[in-house]
Formats: C-alpha cells, sequence, structure tokens
C-alpha cells in the first residue's frame, strides 16, 4: 500500500504551478525564540529575493507534523545564467567528434559485466567551454528550461544561500551572512536539495534517482560496472569520484586475491613436505626434547610435541610462496596508485575537471573563522579588512592542540601495554590450566588432553589478547572521533579545504596508532627481547615477574595473522553492522509503525526532509574506513595472503551499501566538484612506501624463512630440513635450586637440561651461554635480505611510475585538441559577430560615406582579426 500512486500536487518537485522547478528546500519550526529568529528569516528571504531568486512557502498546517514550515526556491533562468557565468560552469558548445575506443575482442566476455548505455552515458559526449553570459549563442542551448541540469541548479542556489546575508537594510555586519549560520543558530532546521523521484517508481520527467536505485544500489547488481557518469551528473563530482576510486580499487585487489589465494593453496598443498613441523610432531624428535619453562613459578617443563597443530597452522603462511607475495606486494601498490593517476587523468577530462580550481569551493573562508575571529586586518590584495588570528593566539591554540593529540596517542600506548601485560599474566593461567595436562608426559589421554593438544597457551592467549585489544580499538576510536573535531574546530582553520585536511591528519595519525600498534608489537617485538634461562628479560623489571614473551618454535608469524584476521575482520563486520544492518532495522520498524499512515501520503520535501543529512564530512569517514583497510592489506600483508580476498569481498558490498545508502537514506547532496582524492593520495604514498619496509622486516624477523634458509645452505649435511629443529633449539642445564621454579619441577627435573629458542653455546663451552656463528651467519642473512628486498622492489616500483604516465596520451590529445577547438571557434564567432555589427554600421550610414569609410573598416576587422 505505501507504494500507491501519489496525488500529483503531493508528490512534485514543482512549485504550485507545475512549471517552475524547486531547486532548495529550506525548513523551520515556530519555538521559544521565535521573534529573532522570525526576523532574520524575513531579512533573509527578502535578500534572496532581491538576488532574483523566487520563493514560495508551505504552511505548518500542511505538513504531515502541523509544526514545520517548508520554504521553495526557485531559480529563474537570467540567476542561473549570471551564477553560471561567475562560477565558471562549463558548458557545451560543440558535439565531440573524437571516436570512443571500444575493445572489441573482449566485448563478449565484459557483456554481462555492462549497464545499457542510456544508464552509463546518460548525456551526449560535448566539447566543453565556461559559460559566458554575453556569449549566450556560442553555446549549444537547446531547451532554455533544462539547459542548466538539477545538479548545477542546486549547485548555483547553495552559492546564493550561502553568502546572502540576513541583516537589515542599510545595516553592515559581515558576521550575518549564510545559510550555514541560520542552521547552526536554529533559525533554519534544513536546507537540502531535493530527490528528483522516489527512488522504486520513476517521477514525471525524472528518473535518475530510480535508475540509480535500479542499476546500482542493490546487492544484486554486485558485479556489475558502476553508472559513474549518472553518479557524477545526479551527486556531482566530488561523490562521483569517490566511488570510481572504490570501484578501482576494488577491482585491483582482485589481482591481489588472486595472488595471495595462490599462495595459500600452496602452502596446503606443500604441507605434507613441511620437514619442519614432522620433526615437531614426531614422538621420537619432538616429544623426547624438553622445553624450559616458558613462565616463571606456574608454567612447567614442556615436550616440543605439544606445539604440533600451531607449526602446521604456521606453514600454511609462512613458506617460500609468502616472500614472493609480499615482494608482489610491494608493486601491486604501485601499479594501483599509477594506473588510479591515470584513471583520474581520464575522469578529469571526461567531467570536464582540467582547468576546475579548487580555490572556488575549497579555498573560501569558513564563517566559523569569521564569527571566531574578532581581530580585523587590511588584506594587501583586497585592500579590505578581513577576519584576522594573532599569532599568540594560533600558538597557544596549537599547543594545546598537540599536547591533547599526544595525549590521546600516549592513551593508546599505555592501553596497548596494558594489553601485552594482560598477555604476560594470563599466559602462566593458561599454561597451567591447558599445559600441565598436554605437555609434560603425554601418558595420560583424557578430554582435557584433546583441548590441551588442540589450543596451546600461546594461542589461547594470543585471540582472547586480540578480541579485547579489538574492544579497546572500537572505545577510543568513539572518543577520539569527538576529540578530533573538537580540537580542529579550536584551532579555527580558515577555509574548508584547511579544515578537512588538518581533521584527515589527526584523524589517520589516531587511527594509525590505534588500529596497527598491536600488529606492530607481535611483528617486531614479541620474542625479540627475551634473554635465555637464567637471565631472562622482565616487562617492568623483575620485581614484577612479567617475563617478556617467547615465540613458538614455528616463530611468530601465527600470532601475527591471528592479531591481523582478529581486527581486521572485526572492523569490517562491525562497520557493515554500522552501515547496513542499523538503517535496515530502522527502516523496517518505522515501516511496521507507519502502516496505517503510509510515506506516500507524504509531499516530495516532506519525504527528504526526514532522511538523513549528507554532512560536509560524509564521505571523509568512507575514505578513512577505506584507507585503514588498505593499511591492514599492505602493511601486514606478509603475514595473511587472504587478506586482499577479505578486503575484495568487503569492498563489493561497501559499493553496493555505499550506494544504498545515498539513494535511498540520505537526503540529496548539494553537487559539488572535486578533481581528485585530495589529501587522500599522499596519505596512500606514504602507507604504500612504508609497507615495503614493515613487509621486509616481517620476512625477515618475525617469519622463520631467513634461518631456515640458512641452515639449509650452510648448516645441512643433506641439502634438506631434516635437523633444523635441533639446530635452532640451544639447551640449558638446570641449575640446583632455581629461584624460578617450583620446588615440585625442580625434584622432577633435578639435574637435567632443558632446550629454549636462539642460537648459544651449550653449557661446559668456553663460551657458555653466548651466541653462536649460526646466529650472526642468520643476522647477517636477514639484513641482507632486507636491504636486498627493498633495493629489489624499490628499483622495481619507481621504474614502473616511470614506465606509466600519469596521462594517458589519447587524454593529452584530446585536451589539446579540445582548447584548439575553442580558440578557433571562439576567432570564427567574435569575426562573424564583428562583420554582423560592420555590415549593420554600413546600412545605417549615408551611401556617400561607404566607400571612403570602407578601407577603415577593413583595417578595423584586421586589427580585431
Amino acid at each position: 500500500p505505501w507504494k500507491d500512486k501519489l496525488h500529483p500536487s503531493k508528490d512534485t518537485v514543482f512549485f504550485r504551478d507545475g512549471v517552475r522547478r524547486i531547486d532548495f528546500v529550506l525548513s523551520y519550526v515556530d519555538d521559544k525564540d521565535g521573534e529573532k529568529k522570525q526576523e532574520r528569516r524575513r531579512a533573509f528571504e527578502a535578500n534572496l529575493e532581491k538576488t532574483g531568486l523566487e520563493l514560495e512557502t508551505e504552511d505548518k498546517s500542511d505538513s504531515k507534523d502541523q509544526k514545520t514550515y517548508f520554504l521553495k526556491i526557485h531559480a529563474p533562468r537570467d540567476v542561473l545564467a549570471t551564477y553560471a557565468d561567475v562560477l565558471k560552469i562549463k558548458v557545451p558548445f560543440k558535439k565531440s567528434d573524437i571516436p570512443q575506443s571500444q575493445d572489441v575482442a573482449l566485448e563478449w566476455f565484459t557483456q554481462p559485466f555492462r549497464l545499457p548505455g542510456n544508464i552509463m552515458h546518460p548525456e551526449p559526449d560535448y566539447f566543453t567551454y565556461h559559460f559566458d553570459k554575453t556569449k549566450t549563442d556560442f553555446f549549444l542551448i537547446g531547451d532554455k528550461d533544462t539547459f542548466f541540469p538539477p545538479s548545477t541548479r542546486n549547485r548555483i542556489v547553495f552559492y546564493i544561500l550561502s553568502r546572502c546575508a540576513y541583516y537589515k537594510e542599510g545595516q553592515k555586519d559581515r558576521e550575518k551572512t549564510g545559510i550555514k549560520r541560520l542552521l547552526s543558530n536554529g533559525t533554519y532546521t534544513a536546507a537540502f536539495p531535493l530527490h528528483d523521484c522516489r527512488y522504486w517508481k520513476k517521477g514525471r520527467n525524472a528518473e535518475e534517482r530510480y535508475n540509480l536505485y535500479k542499476h546500482w544500489a542493490r546487492f544484486l547488481c554486485f558485479y556489475k560496472e558502476q553508472p559513474l557518469n549518472l553518479i557524477k551528473k545526479y551527486y556531482g563530482e566530488k561523490i562521483g569520484i569517490y566511488f570510481a576510486w572504490l570501484g578501482f580499487y576494488t577491482e585491483m585487489l582482485f589481482l591481489a586475491a588472486v595472488v595471495g589465494l595462490i599462495c595459500f593453496i600452496y602452502g596446503v598443498l606443500s604441507y605434507d613436505d613441511n620437514i619442519t613441523s614432522k620433526e615437531i610432531c614426531d614422538p621420537k624428535i619432538g616429544g623426547s626434547i624438553m622445553m624450559c619453562p616458558l613462565c616463571d613459578k606456574n608454567c612447567t617443563f614442556w615436550r616440543l610435541d605439544s606445539t604440533c597443530l600451531s607449526s602446521w597452522q604456521s606453514h600454511l603462511f609462512d613458506n617460500e610462496a609468502t616472500v614472493f607475495f609480499a615482494m608482489f606486494m610491494g608493486i601491486w601498490v604501485t601499479l594501483f596508485l599509477e594506473f588510479w593517476k591515470r584513471r583520474q587523468a581520464r575522469l578529469e577530462y571526461e567531467w570536464d575537471l582540467v582547468d576546475f580550481e579548487e580555490e572556488q569551493q575549497e579555498l573560501q573562508t569558513r564563517p566559523e573563522f569569521e564569527i571566531k575571529c574578532t581581530n580585523r586586518r587590511l588584506n594587501k590584495i583586497t585592500q579590505e579588512m578581513e577576519p584576522h588570528l594573532p599569532l599568540h593566539s594560533r600558538c597557544a591554540r596549537y599547543c594545546l592542540s598537540g599536547a591533547t593529540v599526544t595525549f590521546w596517542i600516549s592513551l593508546i600506548l599505555a592501553c596497548i601495554t596494558g594489553v601485552i601485560a594482560y598477555r604476560l599474566a594470563v599466559y602462566a593461567s593458561f599454561a597451567s590450566i591447558i599445559g600441565n595436562h598436554g605437555g609434560e608426559s603425554g601418558i595420560h589421554k583424557n578430554k582435557t588432553l584433546l583441548v590441551g593438544g588442540l589450543i596451546t597457551p600461546q594461542l589461547a592467549t594470543s585471540v582472547t589478547a586480540s578480541c579485547i585489544n579489538f574492544v579497546i580499538i572500537m572505545i577510543l576510536n568513539f572518543f577520539y572521533e569527538k576529540v578530533a573535531i573538537w580540537i580542529t574546530d579550536m584551532e579555527i582553520p580558515k577555509t574548508h579545504l584547511e579544515y578537512e585536511n588538518r581533521l584527515i591528519t589527526k584523524m589517520f595519525m589516531f587511527q594509525f596508532v590505534n588500529y596497527y600498534s598491536s600488529c606492530f608489537y607481535v611483528a617486531f617485538f614479541k620474542g625479540k627481547f627475551v634473554g635465555y634461562p637464567g637471565n631472562y628479560t622482565y616487562m617492568f623489571g623483575k620485581w614484577k615477574k612479567f617475563r617478556n614473551e617467547e615465540c613458538d618454535p614455528g616463530g611468530c608469524l601465527i600470532e601475527l595473522t591471528t592479531q591481523l584476521l582478529i581486527v581486521m575482520a572485526g572492523k569490517q563486520l562491525w562497520g557493515n553492522i554500522q552501515e547496513a544492518l542499523l538503517p535496515l532495522m530502522r527502516n523496517w520498524w518505522s515501516s511496521r509503525k507507519g502502516r496505517h499512515n503510509p510515506e506516500n501520503h507524504y509531499s516530495r520535501w516532506e519525504q527528504d526532509h526526514v532522511l538523513q543529512n549528507f554532512s560536509q564530512l560524509g564521505l571523509f569517514y568512507e575514505y578513512l574506513e577505506m584507507v585503514i583497510q588498505f593499511g591492514f592489506i599492505t602493511l601486514f600483508v606478509a603475514s595473511f595472503p587472504l587478506a586482499p580476498l577479505l578486503a575484495l569481498f568487503n569492498n563489493i558490498l561497501e559499493i553496493r551499501v555505499d550506494a544504498w545508502k545515498f539513494t535511498t537514506q540520505f537526503r540529496r547532496p548539494v553537487a559539488s566538484k572535486a578533481r581528485n582524492i585530495g589529501a587522500w593520495q599522499e596519505i596512500l604514498n606514504s602507507v604504500a612506501i612504508l609497507s615495503v619496509v614493515t613487509n621486509a622486516f616481517i620476512m625477515a624477523f618475525t617469519s622463520d624463512m631467513i634461518p631456515r634458509m640458512v641452515y639449509l645452505y650452510a648448516y645441512s649435511n643433506s641439502t634438506s630440513m631434516k635437523g633444523y629443529i635441533n639446530s635452532s633449539l640451544s639447551e640449558y642445564r638446570i641449575p640446583i635450586r632455581p629461584q624460578n621454579m617450583t620446588e615440585d619441577n625442580w625434584f622432577r627435573h633435578f639435574n637435567t637440561t632443558c632446550r629454549y629458542r636462539d642460537y648459544r653455546h651449550p653449557p661446559g663451552h668456553e663460551n657458555e651461554y653466548t651466541h653462536t656463528m649460526q646466529f650472526w651467519h642468520i643476522l647477517a642473512a636477514k639484513m641482507a635480505f632486507i636491504i636486498i628486498m627493498e633495493h629489489v622492489v624499490f628499483v622495481v616500483k619507481f621504474f614502473i611510475a616511470w614506465m606509466i604516465p600519469d596521462v594517458p596520451s589519447d587524454v593529452k590529445a584530446r585536451i589539446k585538441r579540445e582548447r584548439y577547438l575553442i580558440q578557433e571557434h571562439l576567432h570564427n564567432y567574435e569575426v562573424e559577430k564583428l562583420k554582423l555589427q560592420l555590415s549593420a554600421s554600413f546600412i545605417t550610414e549615408p551611401q556617400t560615406s561607404e566607400t571612403s569609410l570602407t578601407p577603415d573598416k577593413h583595417e578595423v576587422l584586421s586589427e580585431c582579426l
């Protein structure tokens, strides 16, 4: 019933006369402070009418809630033409004669993924030029009423609203200017352009929103290409460029996901060739090796075969293919960034953004800056007094901002330290509960032994610590998001671009430390500063008894994989719940409540009024989410080759969820221009460079690949991995009455030896417990690997970047041809105009003077030419 046909007067985007289009809507309600607000509204609306805009008010008695007034705004043709000239909006002057390139060879293969031509290209391809009100006959103007599309119309009207004053006539108060201030002080409750129709049904001569929903926003279209031209036409270039970037990133992820899956399959297929794990699991080898306790007091001696399962799990991700994949991802990142630059350059041309100056929009002074900066100084360029923030005030604000950021980053590091302390403290508990049953003799075959065999103390500690760390991350995110906005507001940035860049810097810095610090700990610190039996290293000093964690004999890589999987998958799952499930539940509940009073009785402006407002920072959060994911799949991908596959599945869903939100949940945003992804490009470049370093260090110091290779080629007698486990473990003689062992353990292992993971001389050697030559060989090999891998990847990266031009050659040619045609057509236009003027003057002048003036006229014409 809620999709029944509406009455034409209710669901319309026109004034009551059915002719003038509604370009913008303002809403307001009566409240206590009504008189002041009424006075502001009267002044503001009077000034809007002076600019040429036409207004029409819907009384509150006609609205469903009986409280809200709606002010409808229409921009006539003259106003649109004037401000299109001011804003240098590009409009068509000639049909493009450049043929569109089509890949006929792959057409049969790509056909299932394509959308209809009218959806992909909703308007013909034209050569365009900045609109000039004095040259209207130069441009291809068909129907004057539809010459400027709705997105351009709402952009022009918003430009006027942002600069229209609301002070009384005769007064000069620059602070009382713009719709943003009127929204912030409650004079108006909302300001938004209208959607052209309902998303589930076409409207009168309007179907763009319906087409976007049908071909883009439904999940069943997940395998289809995105209608980027239609998105740009309806929402503007800034939102269009975000979806273009997200779609391109997802396409490139497909390649990384396939290669990562192949590497994982290689790990599975080479499962039986893993001699190291076989030795650990062999009762005669691993079962006969008694390992030293992994913690003080509560931990017992344990047999090496108790880590059998974790060693097999490690092999899935820690094998020869992992080195190849780490190097491949370093090159993939470069390919992604370089090909995106080319894609971006093509979109700049196709969407008429080549000559677009972002200063037109982004460098305008923020209203908050003008309000809060009471000091004034003379602008040397404009020779006008302008708001100014004094140096002492700016320094004080920056110091407070820096201190706040430092405090919150320190708080994150303190929380990470707390999680590490939790790992150290709880490990002993897990070891006493699990390890005692399966690690000592292996004789008792009871139920607990099975659990102990499947869940090692390391695995139990790692999983619970990762879950706790994820919860802490989400809690800190909630608070810091508000803190980051507060301190950015406190700094009072002058322009919108400056405000957004500062907020991006703060939020990314925080998110980087918040999400990645635990992974950095497991990758580069865990198991690296342990010491050895009799001389262990303690986290807070020996009096705290928090012994630094050791890695399994198979390495710490599996723990890094666990940490990365839980944090990355948890973040994506939580994000999808927030973005998709919660709005769906709200929609279901509201539709259930509104069955007796269905939505189709609303007017068009009321239907849009109840939707969510798309804030200026709406895309900021979308970009931030994807950039954090980009960090996960590049910085630590050597530990988890399936990370790109998880990201690919998430992004396929993300595109459709974002499309669904824009089409059905949000009011129509004001169309705005952007020629690139802004500051995010530099952040992606920085993460790409850092990822090469982190993956090189992970392969060298976290993975067990280098020690295995050194043993295979330098120390193995049979050119195989047999004997590697024995070679990688050192021996320690248990002293009489050790201080860090229970009396029971001491009696059972009196005067015997235990093994530990290190390369040290055995007891009785002249240099006992000092590092062996094998240790230094391995360290040298690790450093050599880091240097070689970094240099190889960086050389390939820079070579690829040099080989791939940022702007495709055909786009360069098109830009040059368009500029040439503009000059040629303008020249011909001016010449024809001059000829008409001259012929008109000849007709009006006396016949006798015609011959004498002809040479002069020709001279004038030649000078003009």
